[in-house]
């Protein structure tokens, strides 16, 4: 598997937080999801990646070969979209434009226009007197950096949680343009992403990862996490069972639900336990749930 990005022994502390990535590997040409709970660590993995955040210990490796985002040329071969204050709030969409065209030779104005149009964007902070970036609403404010990166060369596309202020049309077009951008690159191009649903994105992700508590704890090829775990379903009766078997077991309306290893598989259909294959959010959140501080209280 060739790499875009090589991280060795990636440390990076805050209070009682711990960031540890002995080692880390996103995969070249694939869309990967970053899959954790808040406080995880996501942002702050995809803000050292960025280069946003320089204050961490360990090494990072752009495209097999430059060890700072730096070094001339790294930083215009990567897009990046980020949560909050993206930005200065006053901006219009002109002034977007302009700085756009001199931080990044390869933006195109053409392009980032026809892009804005097609998300219908909100053409009020490109009019005189123009909207301020900061009065758009949360779904605009993504929609204005998707523009903005999309209109760019790239090869890498760096994103955090970009699904999460969209509508279900919105998340629908991200993984289409997702998907476009990909396909474009043939096999030169990749997308990052971290979202803590899974299930807004599954549709387009080839790779997962799974952190909890500031580490990696599940990763691999879509087919291949699919592959090592099964979905269950059973009666009741069959719940203590089934529960000593599996990673996690919730209780139904008309018996349990939960997720366990493949291996399991054959001494679960004895007992009359039905089977399926999982999806990547039954999967994530069963492995979560094992890492996870959050108990469900009694009601």
């Amino acid at each position: 598997m060739e790499s875009v990005i090589s991280c060795k022994e990636l440390h990076k502390s805050f209070g009682s937080f711990n960031l540890d990535l002995p080692n880390l590997n996103i995969p070249k040409g694939c869309a990967t999801a970053l899959v954790g709970e808040n406080g995880a660590g996501k942002s702050t993995l995809l803000n050292i990646l960025s280069g946003i955040n320089r204050d961490y210990k360990g090494e990072v490796i752009y495209f097999n070969k430059y060890s700072d985002i730096e070094e001339k040329g790294v930083r215009s071969m990567i897009g990046y979209t980020g949560t909050g204050m993206y930005f200065i709030p006053s901006w219009t969409g002109n002034q977007i434009i302009e700085l756009s065209k001199i931080m990044y030779p390869g933006f195109d104005e053409e392009k980032f226009m026809r892009i804005a149009k097609s998300l219908d964007l909100d053409y009020d902070i490109f009019i005189k007197p123009a909207k301020p970036n900061s009065k758009l609403s949360d779904g605009n404010k993504v929609k204005l950096q998707l523009a903005c990166v999309f209109a760019r060369d790239t090869r890498l596309l760096i994103m955090d949680e970009p699904a999460s202020p969209l509508d279900p049309l919105m998340r629908d077009a991200l993984s289409e343009m997702i998907r476009k951008y990909l396909k474009k690159g043939e096999g030169e191009n990749t997308v990052f992403f971290s979202t803590h649903n899974i299930s807004d994105m599954e549709a387009v992700t080839d790779y997962i990862m799974i952190m909890e508590n500031g580490k990696i704890v599940e990763q691999g090829f879509v087919e291949d996490i699919k592959g090592k775990y099964i979905y269950i379903r059973g009666k009741e009766e069959k719940k203590d069972y089934a529960e000593s078997l599996s990673l996690n077991v919730s209780v139904t309306r008309d018996g349990f639900e939960g997720v366990a290893i493949s291996e399991q598989r054959d001494n679960l259909l004895k007992e009359g336990i039905e089977i399926y294959e999982p999806t990547l959010y039954q999967i994530s959140v069963a492995i979560m749930k094992g890492q996870s501080k959050i108990i469900v209280p009694d009601l």
